[in-house]
């Protein structure tokens, strides 16, 4: 192991024992190197790539602190793969985002409230109202991530936050008749509120499931629908726009 590598884990030791709190400044530079047996170079590395990970935060003329540690703040580095990925990557961020997104939407349907679902309405209205790809594309996002935050899982709505980000999402439109996407996005959006309305968690699950594959299939992935082939009836699967 890198002496560097190895000064990482030792610190990320003592966050994960207690040692270091969220919200604890680090003891002074020569006592924590002294203390994990490092040098002062190599305990300066560490503490700037974990800096980078958001595991510590430096804080100008007062010292570097560890992190709240929230999921969020963790997966940053996710949206960022999220928006660079390209190919076979992209693809497979894709696939995990469709293992994890009709779960949520399922179960947002027993949880959402009528003052979530006009939130929902209001969303799709503000979609229907865009005049560009790019205003539709900061409204879809509100929807879908108004959706996983009412399974109330932070962790979950955090990665799904990373999994589909806004160059993702313009990305998709790039090559198609950008009309004719967004029009069939919000055919396939409208679905999804449906199902929450009517509380029909299955349902609810399908139309997500179906959203999400046509994304994949648009980025030349040619995913597969979720088990049952054709989902919810009337929603088959095609090239969407932003999801």
């Amino acid at each position: 192991m890198a002496v560097t590598d190895e000064a990482i884990e030792k610190v990320k030791a003592m966050i994960v024992s207690g040692a270091l709190v969220p919200g604890q400044r680090l003891p002074r530079e020569e006592e924590l190197a002294a203390e994990l047996g490092l040098s002062r170079s190599s305990l300066r590395e560490a503490v700037r790539a974990l800096t980078a990970m958001r595991i510590l935060v430096a804080r100008q003329g007062d010292g570097t602190y560890v992190s709240s540690l929230e999921p969020g703040l963790l997966l940053e580095a996710l949206a960022f793969a999220s928006d660079i990925s390209r190919g076979e990557t992209a693809r497979d961020l894709l696939q995990v985002r469709r293992m994890l997104e009709p779960q949520a939407t399922a179960l947002a349907a027993g949880r959402a409230t009528e003052d979530d679902l006009r939130a929902l309405r209001a969303a799709l209205d503000r979609c229907a109202a865009a005049e560009t790809a790019e205003e539709f594309v900061v409204h879809d996002i509100e929807f879908h991530q108004r959706i996983v935050d009412l399974a109330g899982n932070a962790v979950l709505s955090a990665l799904l936050r990373g999994l589909s980000g806004r160059t993702q999402r313009e990305r998709v439109l790039q090559g198609v008749e950008a009309g004719s996407a967004l029009e069939r996005a919000q055919r396939e959006h409208e679905a999804i509120l449906e199902a929450l309305t009517s509380r029909d968690a299955r349902l609810a699950e399908a139309t997500a499931a179906v959203h999400i594959a046509g994304v994949e299939r648009r980025l030349g992935g040619g995913a597969a629908l979720p088990p049952g082939g054709a989902g919810p009836e009337g929603h088959r699967a095609g090239r969407v726009g932003p999801a």
